[in-house]
């Protein structure tokens, strides 16, 4: 559904790329990261860091700071008047630092206000120069492109080869294999989140075919129960919710989130490979696609929270989705200023910022599906379309106006506009002056122009920049060199010298208004530009592909920006109310993207401030995922964004996958930070076995090419297979290391306490989806009705998956259970113990009706006498019989009655086990 904008969010927004997309920083340590660091990183430490410290002074860190060089301190806290530094990078007296070029006055007064405010420097903080920052992702194991490692020693399954390997040099091994019963636990709850039946157990047990445990996992994976259970765990990383978070005025909810999730979870049981599920879940908009339904796959970018609708932090956080969540990358950390510790400079980020803002979602998303073919329908489609067309006439006319007004009112714009050029680095420039009934938006649109001019020495603005800077009230007007060349028509116009810069303005306003009305003129008559070249100059001011009075038309959630005052806002909320209101009494729609009719050129903006654009950059890949990447020249680039990520050669996206599936089967990933692959994550446990996942993943060698087992699926010739999840399961679970006991071993304990080399399986809680559904299972009120509508949670009979997600009231329940809030995406779950999940089970309805129902089942009841009734409850529960002194205890605390009342208790205090909640 459209984002738009409300009233306040529009309101502090401003317009366009007016506004920063943060409030100033508040604290010293905000001001130094968004502000200080950056200059002391770019202009001062390739002459004064660890590696290389000119005249002994080092800028890395603030003991070295404030220590100083040869020639005393540089810095006085609080006293930039008395701070030698202040005075080089100002050039005041013999020393002028950097010696590559003075700073900005931007910068300088950065570094000067840091110093009054006491140098603060937050704490443990060591500044890296880019060239240390390049040494060392050069180095670095997941930038280097993933090559198939030789498979080490004899053992019959390559997982274990490397396991053993590892284990060996440790003087350990694998512990023996687990039992059956613990078995087929495990892979049930791996690959559905549920317990296995009784029935199921049984079959388990009495198979003593080789194949036994291969039939499981391929019986188990065919289950439309494996794609809820997997797709849960990407939903995760997509931070899925069904509504928007904080929005002021507009509709909170994403009445159709849920069929992002159907997706998802549909994806995951065909078994649709990964890079196919990349490419659709990006651009499936500019794909051909099997079934239609597969453009809800563009939900992983829209399924985000609104954040009051800032543009700009909805636009970072699809950025940060993207990057973290496919190739570990944290390229949101480079929104302000280069990355601190990666490769990731700030041009890469807006890069990635072009492409999605040019990326926007249709005022009514398409039907998911069919439309219904009844009368009914005909006749909501066609009320919906008057309130379309409602909504595009007011926006277009609107337009119209801020483009007509653009270009009658030159001269007003390029008067604010020259007052904005030096806004101080902590205040937006529309904080300087009241712009009064000019548009913000078109004011900053005419000072980039103007920027922009000044850098390609444009002929038409050659005299405005000779004035520009001009002290009018203090000198003579006569003593302004103006420059000889140029526009014809300017020199003409200042062949006599100005007053003031109200009078430049006014000289350019009247030359452009004239070209307008020859311009209106020659138009009617049918001419395509004007005759006279200098005409034609400044024609193209106002018409050109640059003017500033072009502005984009477009039905998204920017539109409001660029409209300030509150009756327009007002009345655009109407309408768009309008069409949101009646689309949602319709059938499903799936939440899409689609390409803007002309994409956005971005540009960095200094210290992430939309109001202060600068350097224009390319739409194009992070340059750390792809050295050889190219511009994107389709559309906003995001086919070719996917194409880029899903790419072979991308040597980030397999293993940031292959270690999130990983994870999942052994309660710890082979890199302790799922989504940050940078060069402060965690480094690999096992890196040739990640490697070689990695490239088995994306490219199986064919039957007979390699060491893998022959029984994997979809192994054959002409590698098939490639980019399969259910054959990565496979790869994993029919491993020994995978297949092994939980249980601990002194020699393990004292070697590797947290069973970082895998002597053993780690044992593991259920989180709060499979701890919902195994209450319901084991129960018998569990009713598997695939997809639809999200339910409240917990919910008496449906899976947890199909639970609604509050993102703006984020429930207790889930934050009590460690499901982690949707604001972000989550790489990984915490897994705590505390008293309120005890309670909750404990005195809650919700554990004490399942058991209720439990003791109701036809297989309870028709068990009369108390032990093998309670035999029955213990398979339902466990998958076991009790033991001798479990039936003992169990029948004691039956006899002392109420029968009935304590069968109930029993039951309860059986689904509060360890043995219920974790899986060994």
């Amino acid at each position: 559904m459209i984002r738009c904008l409300s009233l306040l969010a529009a309101f502090a927004l401003v317009f366009s790329i007016s506004t920063s997309p943060a409030q100033p920083p508040t604290t010293d340590d905000e001001f130094f990261e968004k502000n200080v660091r950056p200059v002391l990183v770019e202009k001062c430490l390739s002459c004064h860091s660890a590696e290389k410290s000119k005249s002994g002074l080092r800028l890395d860190t603030r003991a070295e700071m404030l220590k100083g060089g040869e020639g005393g301190s540089v810095v006085v806290p609080g006293k930039p008047k008395e701070s030698r530094l202040i005075a080089a990078v100002k050039h005041v007296g013999d020393l002028k630092m950097p010696q590559s070029g003075k700073l900005t006055d931007r910068e300088i007064a950065v570094l000067e206000e840091w110093v009054a405010r006491g140098a603060s420097w937050p704490a443990k903080a060591i500044l890296a120069a880019p060239d240390k920052i390049a040494t060392a992702a050069a180095k670095h194991w997941a930038f280097r492109p993933v090559k198939r490692p030789d498979v080490p020693g004899k053992a019959i399954d390559p997982v274990d080869a490397f396991v053993l390997a590892k284990l060996s040099d440790n003087g350990l091994s694998l512990s023996p294999r687990a039992d059956k019963r613990t078995l087929i636990r495990r892979a049930t709850f791996d690959l559905h989140g549920l317990p296995p039946t009784p029935d199921e157990i049984a079959a388990f047990l009495i198979d003593e075919t080789l194949e036994a445990y291969e039939k499981l996992l391929d019986r188990l994976l065919a289950s439309p129960r494996y794609g809820e259970r997997w797709g849960r765990h990407w939903l995760d990383v997509a931070r899925y919710a069904d509504n928007k978070g904080y929005v002021f005025f507009e509709g909170k909810e994403y009445p159709w989130a849920w069929t992002y999730r159907d997706y998802v979870i549909g994806a995951f049981n065909r078994d649709l490979p990964f890079d196919r599920f990349i490419l659709e879940q990006l651009a499936a908009d500019q794909l051909q696609l099997d079934d239609p339904k597969s453009l809800a796959a563009l939900g992983f970018l829209t399924v985000g929270g609104h954040f009051m609708n800032n543009t700009h932090d909805i636009i970072d956080d699809r950025i940060d989705v993207v990057t973290r969540g496919f190739m570990g990358l944290t390229v949101t950390c480079a929104r302000c200023h280069d990355h601190k510790f990666d490769p990731i400079p700030a041009a890469d980020y807006y890069s990635l910022y072009g492409v999605f803002r040019s990326s926007t979602e249709p005022t009514v998303p398409p039907l998911w599906g069919k439309p219904p073919d009844t009368g009914e329908y005909i006749l909501f489609e066609a009320e919906l379309k008057v309130r379309e067309k409602q909504l595009l006439d007011f926006v277009t006319a609107k337009h119209a106006g801020l483009v007509n007004g653009a270009r009658s009112r030159v001269a007003e714009y390029l008067l604010a506009a020259h007052a904005a050029r030096n806004a101080p680095p902590s205040d937006d420039f529309m904080l300087l002056a009241d712009p009064g009934d000019l548009n913000p938006s078109m004011i900053t649109r005419w000072r980039q122009y103007l920027e922009d001019a000044k850098k390609r020495k444009d002929p038409v603005w050659l005299q405005w920049h000779a004035f520009a800077d001009f002290d009018f009230p203090s000198r003579d007007r006569k003593e302004a060199v103006l420059p000889s060349g140029g526009n014809k028509q300017v020199r003409e116009a200042f062949a006599t010298p100005p007053k003031s810069m109200k009078d430049v303005a006014e000289r350019y306003g009247k030359l452009l208004s004239d070209i307008d009305k020859q311009w209106k003129a020659a138009s009617e008559k049918g001419d395509k530009q004007l005759a006279d070249a200098d005409s034609e100059q400044l024609r193209r001011v106002l018409y050109g592909p640059t003017s500033p009075a072009d502005a984009p038309l477009a039905l998204d959630w920017g539109f409001l920006s660029l409209f300030p005052d509150r009756a327009t806002q007002a009345e655009y909320q109407k309408f768009i109310k309008a069409v949101e209101v009646w689309s949602v009494k319709g059938p499903p729609r799936a939440m899409v993207l689609a390409d803007s009719p002309r994409p956005f050129d971005p540009r960095v903006f200094d210290r992430g401030h939309p109001g202060r654009p600068g350097e224009a950059v390319p739409r194009q890949s992070p340059k750390i995922a792809n050295p050889a990447r190219a511009t994107f020249i389709s559309g906003s680039g995001r086919l070719e964004l996917a194409k880029e990520i899903a790419s072979k050669s991308n040597p980030l996206t397999a293993r940031v996958f292959v270690n999130r599936v990983w994870m999942h089967h052994f309660g710890k990933p082979l890199v302790g930070t799922p989504s940050d692959f940078g060069l402060r994550s965690d480094p690999p446990t096992h890196p040739e076995l990640l490697d070689w996942l990695a490239a088995e993943f994306v490219d199986p060698p064919p039957r007979g090419g390699g060491p893998s087992p022959p029984s994997l699926p979809g192994k054959g010739a002409g590698g098939l297979g490639a980019w399969s999840i259910k054959r990565l399961h496979k790869l994993i679970m029919t491993s020994a290391a995978y297949m092994q006991q939980s249980l601990d071993r002194p020699e393990g304990l004292a070697a590797d306490s947290e069973n970082r080399l895998l002597w053993k399986q780690n044992r593991r809680r259920l989180e709060f989806e499979p701890l919902h559904d195994s209450l319901l299972a084991v129960s018998g009120s569990l009713v598997y009705t695939d997809g639809g509508k999200p339910i409240p949670l917990p919910s008496p009979n449906r899976r947890a998956v199909y639970g609604y997600v509050d993102r703006l009231e984020f429930p207790s329940l889930l934050t009590t259970f460690d499901v982690p809030n949707p604001a972000s995406l989550n790489p990984q779950r915490t897994a705590t113990t505390v008293a309120p999940q005890s309670l909750f089970l404990m005195n809650g309805p919700f554990a004490r009706t399942a058991a209720k129902k439990l003791l109701a089942l036809p297989a309870i009841q028709k068990h009369k006498g108390p032990s093998v009734k309670l035999d029955a409850i213990f398979v339902t529960v466990f998958g076991r019989n009790p033991t001798d002194d479990e039936r003992k205890l169990a029948l004691a605390f039956i006899a002392k009655g109420p029968e009935a009342e304590r069968w109930v208790d029993l039951v309860h205090g059986l689904m509060m086990t360890n043995e219920f909640a974790f899986v060994d």
